[in-house]
């Protein structure tokens, strides 16, 4: 496939152009201009970079790229390496950030409520991309605690009473702390995001709404691979998902 469509078909498909990010979304570093093979995966890293090379694809495609608002800008080190892999490899690298995170089938926040069985009801925060919803039957935070830990593969940090019952929940992937107090604003019982602050423990212990904090690159998964799914089996190019475990 023409990377020049690959990339038109994913700025479609996920809406990336609408979104105001941190960072570029789709084509970031430009390889050769036929695509057979992808490798997919949650961040653009070095380990990653090597596999694309050692499978021989001619695109990596992930959720967290390069260029980030307020980064260094200067191809050194570390940065060098990594775009030397690329381009002395032919290999082009897209990155599709919030939109991953919103898209209403594929997004990280839709493929955790299927994941935990969660009935979204609407969204919320900046663009909307927090969601929101109820359990389909109460729960306590233990429970509900254990069964984010059974899907995930990880514990998570949970803060709050262990016999409290759940009923409404808002969540949010990646490093979505900040949009605690939004999802507190809709009277939900629980929120879950990848990460936690130290003073969003405090909110959490004085508001009675429960903090699950499960993971960023755990929570970040599931977009990039439903992504990688659909791109093999729509576009019928071979496209694998590799996850490089994190344990942040």
């Amino acid at each position: 496939m023409n990377l020049d469509e690959l990339t038109l078909y994913l700025d479609e498909l996920l809406q990336a152009p609408k979104y105001r990010d941190y960072c570029p979304n789709g084509l970031q570093v430009e390889g050769c201009g036929e695509v057979t093979r992808v490798v997919a995966g949650v961040t653009a890293s070095q380990k990653l970079l090597d596999l694309a090379v050692e499978r021989g694809a001619q695109a990596v495609l992930v959720h967290h790229g390069y260029f980030w608002k307020g980064e260094d800008g200067r191809i050194t080190g570390l940065r060098r390496k990594r775009l030397s892999t690329l381009l002395g490899n032919g290999i082009s690298l897209l990155a599709y950030h919030l939109p991953l995170d919103g898209h209403p089938e594929l997004g990280n926040n839709a493929q955790l409520a299927a994941l935990f069985g969660w009935q979204p009801v609407g969204r919320f925060g900046e663009q909307e991309i927090g969601w929101h919803g109820r359990l389909p039957t109460p729960a306590t935070l233990a429970e509900v605690s254990a069964g984010v830990a059974a899907a995930l593969g990880r514990q998570p940090l949970t803060i709050g009473d262990p016999a409290q019952v759940i009923r409404r929940v808002a969540w949010c992937s990646g490093g979505a702390q900040g949009y605690f107090e939004q999802a507190m604003a809709l009277g939900v019982d629980l929120y879950l995001s990848g990460e936690i602050s130290e003073q969003t423990v405090h909110l959490a212990n004085e508001s009675g709404v429960a903090y699950v904090a499960a993971g960023h690159h755990a929570t970040e998964r599931y977009g990039i691979r439903a992504l990688a799914a659909h791109v093999q089996a729509q576009l019928g190019l071979e496209c694998t998902f590799i996850d490089l475990d994190n344990p942040v």
